[in-house]
């Protein structure tokens, strides 16, 4: 999601961006609002004023959920956690904070920021509705977004994971159990059984002849059921990694060129002929850098005749990079952060190793296979 979407510019140094599947629920909501709710609330307006105060609520209301994400920001700002991004995208919002809380404290912490910022906006929105009384369009504007904020705050509150009242629940049962692991599964599981819930609901919302609202609302249990569900799988693969190490995955065997290899030789030689992905670029037995399949691509076909390697490569001291005694599950935490499907696994300077997501799943399959419990090790 965070890489097809428009930089909107940054707050509090956090990166905004607009997915592109917010322009679809704009669209929609805009319509809905012209066509539907405003001329039932607001008899006698023009339909250029029916449209033009739909697109402006709609955008107010993407303005208060930014300010929502906002709410959960800034507190883990203040606990120093960083927050990479917030996009805002079909469903509303997400922010990307970076690393779990440190205590179930911060964690309801940060969890409740956004619901309070919510309310904060209903009650406002709700106390200047007599203000604008007299402006017919903004006291339909104010009342819808009083509407629509307190039922953000209270959806949000609902007791599931990865919701803003499932990590509350979450942090509740962290600080009875003192286990964030088992806190987590118990409130994920309670996530997928309310997603399961909307669905059922809107089914039933279906049946019942209430087509469009009956499927938005299975559609928002489907999306819940399946973020739930991510984030249960993602406990499970930490649960089998933990206690591991990159130099168990690692993989020696890493394809190597020279720093004055053709990018035609390249494509022609290694690429098809042998299917990798990446090449270490050397010069004798130094590493300069890394020629990936992507780098390949920016370059005009034209060109790859006359174009070395190493014109094109990631230069060493730009490549993000691991060590062998790091735990494997914090390795791929930091490949996902910043992008990239490979590491070199450098130890005293030298690279002795790749880590790919390819060979985590290998190194998975392993554990599967042998029926080694997480963080068991093999004898010798």
């Amino acid at each position: 999601m965070t890489r097809h979407n428009i930089p909107l510019g940054r707050i509090f140094g956090i990166q905004i961006g607009l997915d592109y599947s917010w322009f679809v629920i704009f669209a929609l909501l805009t319509w809905m609002l012209a066509t539907s709710y405003f001329p039932a609330e607001f008899k006698n307006w023009s339909a250029s004023l029916y449209w033009l105060t739909g697109a402006a609520t709609a955008i107010m209301l993407f303005v208060s959920v930014l300010l929502h994400e906002l709410g959960h920001s800034v507190i883990a700002l203040h606990y120093k956690i960083p927050v990479r991004s917030i996009t805002l995208f079909l469903f509303g919002g997400v922010a990307q904070i970076e690393k779990e809380p440190p205590s179930p404290k911060v964690e309801f912490f940060v969890a409740i920021g956004g619901p309070l910022v919510s309310l904060a906006l209903a009650v406002l929105f709700y106390a200047v509705q007599p203000a604008v009384s007299a402006a017919a369009p903004l006291l339909g504007l104010a009342k819808y977004l009083a509407y629509i904020n307190m039922a953000l705050v209270l959806f949000n509150l609902i007791p599931g994971y990865p919701l803003d009242g499932g990590r509350v629940f979450r942090a509740i049962i962290w600080a009875v159990t003192g286990s964030m692991r088992r806190a987590t599964s118990i409130a994920a599981n309670v996530g997928r059984f309310f997603a399961l819930l909307l669905i059922f609901v809107g089914i039933v919302q279906m049946l019942n002849g209430n087509f469009g609202g009956g499927i938005w609302i299975a559609f928002i249990g489907w999306f819940l059921d399946n973020a739930a569900s991510v984030q249960l799988q993602q406990l499970l693969l930490q649960g089998m990694l933990s206690g591991h190490r990159v130099a168990q995955a690692m993989n020696t065997h890493y394809a190597i060129v020279p720093e004055n290899l053709r990018l035609q030789e390249l494509v022609d030689e290694r690429i098809l002929g042998t299917g990798q992905r990446y090449f270490l670029v050397n010069r004798g037995d130094s590493t300069l850098g890394m020629i990936t399949l992507h780098r390949v691509k920016d370059v005009p076909r034209e060109k790859w005749a006359v174009t070395n390697v190493s014109d094109v490569m990631l230069p060493f001291n730009e490549l993000k990079c691991t060590a062998p005694e790091t735990e494997l599950w914090s390795a791929l935490q930091n490949m996902d952060k910043a992008g990239v499907n490979q590491m070199p696994v450098v130890q005293a300077g030298q690279v002795v190793g790749m880590l790919s997501r390819d060979d985590a799943i290998t190194f998975l399959r392993s554990l599967q296979e042998l029926g080694m419990p997480a963080g068991e090790k093999a004898a010798g």
